[in-house]
């Protein structure tokens, strides 16, 4: 069966495109008054982010917060150049930033095996909590998240912000509607050009950098030359891979249209194909998702081949009974069972390039002003913390089923792995003592 245009404007209608996005109503308020926001790294990201929420409504910069002296002073000039008169203060233990009352927001953008630990003080704080996907480093820390969200009440958001692009709700509402019919499989991937990060020599830790406060909650090694900053992404100790890094952008969009939760079935294929070097996660994957209902999603990542799917460095793609979708952050593309395409919206210019997502723009505006809303009026939330563990165990799920070279058998209610103990044994870590996680 097939659908044409006149078919899909009306299917349209029906499923109520030109709403507004598609979320959770929660119930936190806070009085109307400027915010006090803090930011916890800020080499890279989290710079971008201190600027977007300087520039906020009612919000105010008041702390900055790294480990690497350089970061806190060049993230302060930034703030200043989008809000002359914000003075932030510099602070390289985050601990001291959370002691301060007068905090209401922690935004965290340090390495992964931070994001749980500083999430889950910051709600014990008092505080609200944006934080950087994934919201974990393993699937056992982001449970720990969830329920340190509900325990304390304070509002937690992941920074997925395509869930707060207008055209990604307007498809997914039509897409829930049946514009493509029943939807039954994506596509979600990643390409990238990534060189080699060679092989680490043991150094002197720079004066610059408090390396064992960047350490955190991880049990201690010896510092190399080439884990910081970026390239702890790709070394088990700390980072989660490419499917965390940028997989959880994608997948979670593809979850998000298929409508599904957790997995019945996981498996993966992979390697470290281009370079011999240190990098100990994979620069190819191909992982897959079963889900009850006949469901499934797949996840493409190459982060040392740039060659785009259909001509798109990132996105996902939506596969139904009547036609498909196509999707990224600038818009989509509805096709029907001939290929036809039918219907096309795309955002206006200026926005976020497909593939620096280390910029602003208006996707990270969007979502930081959703985020702010639930805080003060109780808005929809665009992106619950219980919908981006979700997404984030989908990730978690594809490297453990990698490293133990196993299909995993999952249950459908939770995630949790069964008849496994080798594959859920990476459910959780062993920790730094004195780091221990405790909701």
């Amino acid at each position: 069966m097939g659908i044409d245009r006149r078919v899909f404007l009306k299917r349209a209608s029906a499923a109520g495109i030109g709403l507004g996005v598609l979320g959770t109503s929660r119930s936190f308020t806070s009085p109307h008054r400027s915010l006090n926001v803090a930011v916890m790294g800020v080499n890279s990201r989290g710079r971008i982010l201190a600027q977007s929420f300087a520039q906020a409504d009612d919000c105010e910069v008041t702390h900055i917060c790294d480990v690497d002296a350089r970061a806190i002073g060049q993230t302060i000039a930034a703030v200043q150049e989008v809000a002359p008169d914000a003075s932030p203060k510099g602070e390289a233990d985050i601990r001291r930033v959370l002691d301060n009352d007068d905090v209401d927001i922690l935004v965290i953008a340090a390495p992964d095996h931070w994001h749980a630990l500083a999430s889950i003080m910051a709600v014990q704080a008092g505080k609200h909590v944006y934080v950087e996907k994934p919201c974990s480093y393993n699937p056992g820390e982001g449970e720990m998240v969830v329920a340190a969200q509900a325990k304390y009440n304070r509002v937690i958001q992941m920074g997925n912000q395509q869930r707060s692009s207008v055209e990604s709700a307007q498809i997914v509402q039509a897409i829930r509607e049946g514009i493509i019919g029943r939807p039954y499989y994506a596509r979600a991937w990643y390409a990238n050009t990534r060189g080699s990060i060679g092989r680490g020599k043991p150094a002197p830790v720079p004066e610059w950098l408090d390396y064992d406060l960047w350490q955190g909650p991880a049990p201690r090694v010896p510092y190399k030359d080439n884990y910081i900053h970026y390239n702890w992404h790709w070394f088990l100790h700390w980072g989660t891979g490419e499917i965390c890094n940028n997989g959880t952008h994608e997948i979670d969009i593809a979850r998000w249209a298929l409508g599904v939760d957790y997995p019945m079935r996981v498996t993966s294929a992979a390697g470290r194909y281009v370079y011999d070097d240190d990098w100990e996660f994979f620069d190819t994957q191909i992982a897959t998702f079963e889900f009850e209902g006949d469901k499934a999603i797949t996840w493409d990542g190459r982060s040392c081949n740039g060659y785009p799917v259909n001509g798109l460095g990132r996105g996902t793609v939506i596969y139904g009974e009547y036609g498909t979708v196509i999707m990224d952050r600038s818009g989509y593309i509805v096709y029907d069972q001939e290929n036809k395409e039918i219907w096309k919206r795309s955002r206006a210019s200026g926005q976020e390039a497909t593939l620096d997502i280390r910029g602003g723009g208006g996707l990270t505006d969007r979502h930081i002003a959703n985020f702010l809303a639930v805080i003060r009026d109780g808005a929809s939330q665009a992106s619950p913390i219980d919908e981006g563990h979700k997404s984030t165990l989908l990730c978690h799920l594809g490297n453990i089923a990698q490293l133990t070279g196993q299909s995993l058998q999952c249950d459908s209610a939770n995630g949790h792995i069964l008849h496994d103990d080798e594959a859920m044994a990476l459910w959780n870590r062993s920790y730094e003592p004195g780091w221990e996680l405790t909701v």
